[in-house]
């Protein structure tokens, strides 16, 4: 069971980086660069979507000194956390719009 979190503007672009491949692993450099944050801003929202049930993470197994990298860690949304983060950005997209003026987008 996922719990609610705070969305704000941050999370809802990490959560919008994650929604563009909801089924693929993440590693935080490449979600830094979807979502624009350093890292410093990234780790405690991916700690917090982690502790809240939306994502889940795991640490790839690999030879550090074979691969000439150290291991990464791989984030992906939970099917809960997709199902979560697509309606708490039609929400958010929902008060812009009605803040805006703008007409409500229309649900098919």
């Amino acid at each position: 069971m996922i719990k609610p979190i705070r969305a704000t503007t941050a999370v809802a672009r990490v959560l919008a980086a994650f929604l563009e491949d909801p089924a693929a692993d993440r590693y935080g450099l490449d979600l830094m660069r979807d979502s624009g944050y350093p890292s410093g801003t990234l780790y405690p929202i991916l700690m917090r979507l982690e502790r809240a049930g939306w994502i889940e993470a795991r640490w790839e197994t690999l030879d550090p000194v074979a691969a000439g990298r150290p291991a990464r860690k791989y984030y992906r949304l939970t099917s809960d956390g997709a199902v979560a983060a697509r309606a708490e950005l039609a929400e958010l997209n929902r008060q812009l719009t009605r803040g805006l003026g703008l007409p409500e987008p229309q649900t098919t």
